[in-house]
């Protein structure tokens, strides 16, 4: 009788582990769905709080400058080679994070939005190659590091649907220019029209 129970009790047992099996599958499958949203909520907060310090940041050094003897000296900024400098320094190429105020740069040059994903490994890779050659940004060209995954204004406004887009546009706003995956500075200068 006991080698027929034992018989018996292995489908049972082999049962038992495989719906135990599957219910811990089941429950780790939950959880992890239920805190990747979170995780997305966390980087969202972080990269708003990032473009608040820097917002913050550059209204102290507006200040600062506000506060310059060598600013406020009316003279010193009428004098023809200060302002010749101040147009160079405005010609310069520049990589720098998005904001909607810069697209004024356009009227003194070209103005490329590059939606980036920080998750984005292509995104990342362009990214590094143009900080890595910052001093070869032609003058003229701005470069507007733009967070793909915030801004989906920008996105609807632009039809970007993909990571890795570059949107030429001019001083109002208005696209020129879109394309992809450009693997390095050199391939988005070529572009620009």
């Amino acid at each position: 009788m006991s080698k027929m129970l034992r018989g018996n009790a292995t489908p049972i047992v082999i049962a038992v582990v495989a719906v135990l099996v599957i219910a811990i599958g089941i429950t780790l499958a939950v959880n992890r769905s239920k805190t990747e949203p979170v995780m997305m909520e966390d980087k969202q907060t972080e990269d708003a709080m990032m473009k608040k310090d820097e917002e913050a940041a550059m209204k102290k050094e507006d200040a600062m400058m506000k506060k310059d003897p060598m600013i406020k000296d009316d003279t010193m900024m009428k004098d023809d080679t200060v302002m010749q400098d101040d147009a160079m320094m405005m010609k310069k190429g520049s990589y720098e994070p998005y904001a909607a105020s810069k697209l004024a740069l356009a009227e003194k040059g070209d103005v490329v939005l590059f939606f980036r994903a920080s998750w984005c490994p292509t995104c990342r890779a362009l990214d590094a190659d143009i900080q890595e050659n910052v001093s070869a940004i032609p003058d003229g060209l701005t470069i507007l590091d733009t967070n793909y995954d915030t801004e989906t204004a920008l996105k609807q406004k632009y039809g970007v649907t993909y990571q890795h887009t570059l949107v030429q546009v001019d001083a109002s706003g208005k696209l020129l220019k879109k394309w992809t995956n450009s693997p390095t500075l050199a391939a988005i200068v070529t572009q620009v029209q």
